[in-house]
């Protein structure tokens, strides 16, 4: 496989934002946005979209980290 021509890799880049504002305006409704899924995935490298995809987790979690702060989970068995 090839590495991405520079307008490749903002066609791709262009798929994902677009994909990733649909989600943030249909409050994360996946299914309102299949058909940028479709066209974020027909336009960039699999393991990019696997990428960016992970990307996105860690940035809503990092983003609910900063907003709501860390709170450990209660271990089981304290009395």
């Amino acid at each position: 496989m090839s590495a991405p021509s520079m307008q490749e890799r903002k066609a791709c880049w262009g798929a994902r934002d677009d994909f990733w504002s649909c989600l943030e305006a249909q409050g994360e409704d996946a299914a309102r946005c299949q058909e940028l899924r479709l066209a974020f995935e027909a336009r960039c490298p699999q393991q990019w979209v696997k990428y960016f995809d992970k990307r996105r987790d860690f940035l809503k979690y990092k983003k609910k980290l900063e907003s709501e702060g860390f709170h450990p989970p209660e271990t089981a068995g304290k009395a």
